[in-house]
């Protein structure tokens, strides 16, 4: 199949942007999004033209790098999928598709369609973990002065554990905030918030988490959550909303209370 892209082009942070016009030709249904950019980037190299940045890794749909709004929908017209794991076959041919970057104030552009999300990775450090000790007693003991029993000895009920692995399963790209007309990182911020405060190893902290996570959310530009469900619709894993109503309940608790 044959392709006319239009795809975001910008040289830095500081210039200006726009979109570029390219051809993708001979296009095998078969291949997928970022296979289609690496024939086309051939193609602009041997024409001694700057190829197109994009970011990639995995490209199995784990790490959440391939970071792309793709006719306006963050990761493409496929639910549930990052854009390594979209394949052509969802276009026609002579169709014109459109590629721009994650759009936040939060993302400042690289280059092309290469985002900096470090403001994800700063939540993250904020509080994004478990900080108590583990391990046995210098004497070989195994919980007494100080240590503590093992993780896995803990019983957990299976709802919260099943909660647990639903939120740990958000893979931080970032697709929430790009998808969301506010430029919200409440879905994440409360996937990563909730996987730990539904266990007990996080409980301990859980207040002191929720409040640094949150602060840290909000200094890095982020906007705030005014349930356009975007952010689901987009995510690739499927985490759901209510981990936001979650997080909510928990910064509640933390939050002083009123005299």
């Amino acid at each position: 199949m044959n392709l006319t892209l239009y795809v975001w082009r910008q040289k830095g942070p500081n210039d200006k942007g726009k979109l570029e016009k390219y051809e993708a030709k001979d296009v095998s249904p078969d291949s997928s999004f970022l296979e289609m950019l690496d024939e086309v980037n051939e193609d602009l190299i041997k024409k001694g033209i700057d190829p197109i940045a994009f970011d990639h890794d995995c490209r199995e749909g784990i790490c959440g790098m391939c970071s792309q709004v793709i006719n306006g929908i963050a990761h493409g017209p496929d639910d549930e999928i990052t854009v390594c794991q979209l394949h052509m076959r969802r276009f026609k041919d002579g169709d014109s598709v459109f590629v721009e970057p994650w759009r936040s104030k939060a993302f400042p552009i690289v280059k092309d369609l290469v985002v900096d999300r470090n403001a994800l990775d700063r939540i993250m450090q904020a509080y994004g973990y478990v900080s108590c000790h583990t391990g046995g007693c210098p004497s070989g003991g195994s919980t007494h002065n100080g240590g503590v029993p093992d993780s896995n000895a803990t019983v957990i009920p299976k709802p919260d554990a099943d909660a647990a692995m639903d939120a740990a399963a958000c893979i931080g790209c970032g697709a929430c905030v790009a998808a969301c007309p506010n430029a919200s990182a409440m879905l994440f911020t409360s996937a990563k918030v909730s996987q730990l405060a539904l266990l007990p190893q996080g409980r301990v902290e859980a207040a002191r988490r929720v409040r640094a996570m949150v602060e840290a959310m909000d200094g890095e530009g982020f906007g705030n959550c005014t349930n356009h469900y975007e952010c689901e619709a987009a995510c690739p894993k499927g985490i759901s909303v209510s981990f936001i109503a979650r997080m909510n309940r928990e910064l509640l608790k933390a939050l002083p209370k009123e005299a």
